[in-house]
């Protein structure tokens, strides 16, 4: 039996929707998913210039939150409880995940007997240790990683 192919479309191209995946679509989004028709970046464009993207809070965040709890040895049950928020939730925010409130990130704080201003320290300077050509280093930036220092 002869094994059927589908034509490739042009990269330009997008493929046309049924009207329901169209209302699930955002309304600020294209049909190719970019928000308000602008181009997304592609290997050879913009992104490609500024080389690798550097870190974000959330992942920093995430890192130094995981750290402590396990130098703590305590699983995610233990440490949830304490902060009042759900294991997956700080799972979620251990990950990268979830863009918590100051109000979640100050309680999985002090559950892990930490102030917000020592946690909010530690997650600068292990941004400030990315490796080079990963955090951000025009003046701005750099001024205001030494006030979060």
């Amino acid at each position: 039996m002869a094994e059927t192919t589908r034509p490739l479309m042009p990269a330009d191209e997008t493929p046309h929707e049924t009207p329901r995946e169209e209302s699930r679509r955002d309304p600020h989004q294209t049909p190719n998913g970019t928000p308000n028709g602008t181009p997304r970046e592609t290997p050879h464009g913009p992104a490609a210039a500024r080389g690798p993207a550097e870190p974000l809070w959330r992942d920093a965040l995430g890192g130094c939150l995981r750290r402590l709890r396990l130098e703590r040895g305590e699983i995610l049950v233990e440490t949830a409880r304490r902060a009042g928020v759900s294991p997956q939730y700080l799972s979620e925010m251990e990950r990268g995940v979830k863009e918590p409130s100051s109000e979640m990130i100050a309680a999985v704080a002090g559950a892990l007997d930490t102030t917000l201003a020592d946690l909010a320290l530690a997650v600068a300077t292990s941004l400030l240790a990315a490796p080079a050509g990963t955090a951000p280093a025009g003046p701005t930036c750099q001024a205001a990683y030494a006030l979060a220092a």
